[in-house]
């Protein structure tokens, strides 16, 4: 049996993605009758019509439709092989695919990769925007090595879960605001406040915080990023609901932070896959994450 020919893959996601025939032969600078002749030879192998041929535009079938999205899976890991074979080849230790969740902000991602830089130069980390329940699904899938995520995460055989950082929460507050010197719900569920999506551990801890003190308030905006939170309190538009870590350092005098009364924590915990054991690369990352756990 002839195994899978990624060219001809790569043919009909073109197709998929571009809509014509044409524009496919165009992006993949293929000759037209080479990318006929992939989707012909692809829909003998699979048995099945794969393309749906209109005059102007090319659909296609619920088959077609189904290799596309694992084959964009295949592409990407055909791609990360090639990376990890030419990286080994010059010496590096190795790729790490690392999750990491919207409320680790900007300011411990730097520091992260600095650290890395120092301590193992041959490790390329590969970070990936994901939410705790989807790294969790991926780790057990092996499709990350590593993530940051919201505690607490049940473990499983093949994924350990440890304690990472309990950061404190503060509000971020527009500098023109006149504040008290720490922030009670009372106080700031009669104000605009911005905190992260619903979903989010995050969310949960403010609604519960809120919640503690016979409040339920809405907030003005939920999303996704912490820059967006303190662009928002820069604007003077709301107050925000940030980890200590994110804020503590800010040179805009457009905003100022205060304490939350009473004190609110964020518990965040390293992940990763545990059966296999880490490589060496993977290791790397967990001890410069480790070193930068908050006591």
């Amino acid at each position: 049996m002839r195994n899978l020919n990624l060219d001809q893959i790569q043919t009909l996601i073109a197709i998929a993605d571009l809509g014509t025939f044409a524009a496919a032969s165009q992006a993949l600078h293929l000759a037209p009758p080479t990318i006929s002749l992939h989707i012909k030879e692809l829909e003998a192998r699979m048995q099945v019509p794969l393309v749906l041929r209109g005059r102007r535009q090319a659909g296609l079938t619920p088959a077609g439709q189904a290799l596309v999205e694992e084959g964009r899976k295949l592409l990407a890991a055909s791609d990360d092989l090639v990376d990890i074979v030419r990286r080994r080849a010059e010496g590096s230790v190795g790729v790490v695919r690392v999750g990491v969740s919207a409320g680790v902000g900007i300011r411990l991602l730097p520091l992260v990769l600095e650290a890395l830089g120092r301590r193992a130069p041959g490790v390329d980390v590969k970070l990936e925007a994901v939410g705790s329940a989807e790294a969790m699904l991926r780790l057990q899938g092996g499709t990350l090595d590593v993530a940051i995520v919201a505690s607490p995460q049940p473990a499983t055989a093949q994924v350990a879960v440890v304690p990472w950082r309990d950061d404190e929460m503060v509000a971020l507050l527009p500098a023109s605001w006149e504040a008290p010197e720490a922030v009670t719900p009372e106080w700031l569920s009669t104000r605009r406040w911005a905190c992260f999506a619903p979903g989010t551990q995050m969310h949960g801890l403010i609604a519960s915080w809120f919640g503690q003190a016979g409040f339920n308030p809405r907030p003005f905006l939920a999303l996704s990023y912490p820059g967006a939170l303190k662009g928002l309190a820069a604007a003077s538009q709301s107050a925000a609901i940030l980890p200590l870590a994110e804020v503590e350092d800010t040179r805009n005098t457009d905003v100022r932070w205060r304490a939350l009364s009473p004190p609110l924590r964020r518990p965040m915990a390293l992940a990763y896959r545990a059966a296999p054991e880490p490589g060496a690369a993977a290791a790397a990352v967990l001890e410069v994450l480790g070193g930068l756990a908050a006591s």
